[in-house]
């Protein structure tokens, strides 16, 4: 990413999803890093469906913001999704939350999946590089 003089410039909007998962624990600490080096400010989100115990979102945002510790500015939001647009849903309402925003860089954690399953279900990674402007970092499982 470059300024507008040509200069490479740090992100300083992390956007970083959770979902309790190992992976996005990793992409969480990733995104911590970054967010350190570059003097960035961090938004932990998680997306949530009508389904969702609303404290155990909360729950989780607050144990991964806690996680973060200091030295970072970082706040929290849950994101809504309806659960009948799956996979759909959750890009949607991280591209929404990324534009609202105006993230510079979403930090994922992916979970690995089969062909068969990665071409009928999707990847939440790869539908969401078509719908925002900002980089997307993907931490793998190993």
């Amino acid at each position: 990413m470059t300024d507008q003089e040509g200069r490479l410039s740090m992100f300083t909007k992390i956007l970083v999803a959770i979902d309790g998962k190992d992976t996005s624990i990793k992409a969480l600490m990733e995104a911590q890093r970054m967010a350190l080096s570059n003097q960035g400010a961090l938004r932990i989100v998680y997306v949530a469906t009508e389904e969702t115990d609303p404290k155990t979102s909360l729950k989780l945002l607050a144990q991964a913001k806690s996680a973060v510790g200091d030295g970072v500015t970082v706040d929290t939001r849950v994101l809504y999704t309806e659960a009948v647009y799956g996979v759909t849903g959750i890009v949607d309402a991280l591209a929404n939350g990324t534009r609202e925003w105006g993230a510079d860089l979403v930090v994922l954690g992916s979970s690995y999946r089969r062909a068969l399953e990665r071409w009928v279900i999707g990847s939440v990674a790869e539908q969401l590089f078509s719908k925002i402007d900002a980089s997307v970092l993907v931490v793998r499982s190993q």
